[in-house]
């Protein structure tokens, strides 16, 4: 492989992934670390990326996003409270799916004491908040594990979301504006967080305050197809989250904001405060409720693909009783 060919693959496997050893850089391009080195120190000279103790990284503010133990510690207190106001969303019987993060893990613990529920979600840390729930239905995608955020990735888990519809999409991410909508630092996760999307006929984004105003790398849902959000109440002296909030409201976003004091929301009455008006969203049929397993000690784990093939056949069986019914 020729240096210009070596480097531009490197620079793709940075750009993929945020950050890569150069151990991994050194086994994929097939030569030595010391040559991997070599390319590295040129592609920094150019500006495409940055060095780091061992690998690269994306370059500026575009930095690979945080592991799943750093950000287990990070506004704690606010996840917790967006995810308790996001748990009041979700009706008995339902079907969601619940994209990867910490937040939305929180929300997972949550939504164990739903009755009749079934989730689809890409996340091993959902699923697992949900493996010994009574009456709810956990359905995982395909895909191979990304192990940064113990999340499934990549065509596997896109085409086993195909053809599978659900009433709502509760998502987090890297950054949120209301120029580019919820974005990530990653792109496969991006892709399957776009699947994941398009499952649902509403999309409720999960966001502390301090990812407003932020803009990472991949866009995974523009500001016109975001239903709602659920935040906490950014501090007097953040003035950027503040006009990200009023800028989200007015493209049509309902802002629900939670308090971090207690259960509840934040606001004059302890409530959840929505704001903005409704923007017409995408028609999109809602599914039937599913029918619960009160005899099941536990949650019964699907792949996507065996739940849409399921409503795939539902529909066809509606269809022949419709025309029986005509004859």
């Amino acid at each position: 492989m020729f240096a210009a060919e070596r480097r531009q693959l490197i620079l793709e496997m940075v750009r993929a992934n945020g950050a890569v050893s150069l151990r991994e850089l050194a086994r994929v391009v097939q030569t030595s670390e010391v040559t991997v080195r070599r390319d590295v120190r040129a592609l920094e000279a150019e500006g495409l990326l940055d060095r780091r103790h061992g690998g690269a990284v994306l370059p500026g503010g575009f930095t690979r996003e945080s592991g799943f133990p750093q950000k287990s510690h990070l506004a704690t207190a606010e996840k917790t409270a967006i995810a308790d106001l996001a748990a009041g969303l979700v009706e008995e019987g339902e079907a969601i799916v619940v994209g990867a993060g910490t937040t939305t893990q929180e929300l997972a613990r949550r939504l164990a004491r739903v009755p009749g529920l079934t989730v689809v979600t890409n996340s091993l840390l959902v699923a697992q908040a949900l493996a010994h729930a009574n009456r709810v239905e956990v359905v995982m995608t395909g895909g191979t594990l990304r192990g940064s955020n113990y999340a499934l990735v990549g065509s596997g888990a896109e085409q086993s979301l195909q053809g599978l519809r659900v009433s709502r999409a509760f998502l987090s991410g890297s950054g949120l504006t209301a120029e580019r909508g919820l974005s990530t630092s990653n792109m496969l996760s991006a892709s399957v967080d776009r699947a994941l999307v398009q499952a649902a006929a509403e999309v409720v984004v999960l966001a502390d305050h301090t990812k407003l105003g932020t803009d990472t790398m991949f866009q995974t849902v523009p500001t016109d197809v975001i239903t709602r959000l659920v935040t906490d109440e950014p501090p007097a002296h953040d003035e950027r989250a503040g006009t990200e909030l009023q800028a989200l409201a007015d493209q049509g976003v309902q802002i629900a904001v939670a308090g971090t004091g207690g259960a509840g929301a934040s606001g004059p009455g302890g409530e959840g405060v929505p704001t903005g008006r409704q923007q017409p969203r995408r028609d999109m049929p809602l599914p039937g409720q599913r029918r619960s397993h009160p005899g099941a000690p536990g949650s019964q784990l699907r792949s996507a693909g065996a739940l849409a093939e399921q409503q795939a056949q539902g529909a066809g069986e509606r269809a022949r009783v419709a025309d029986m019914r005509r004859r």
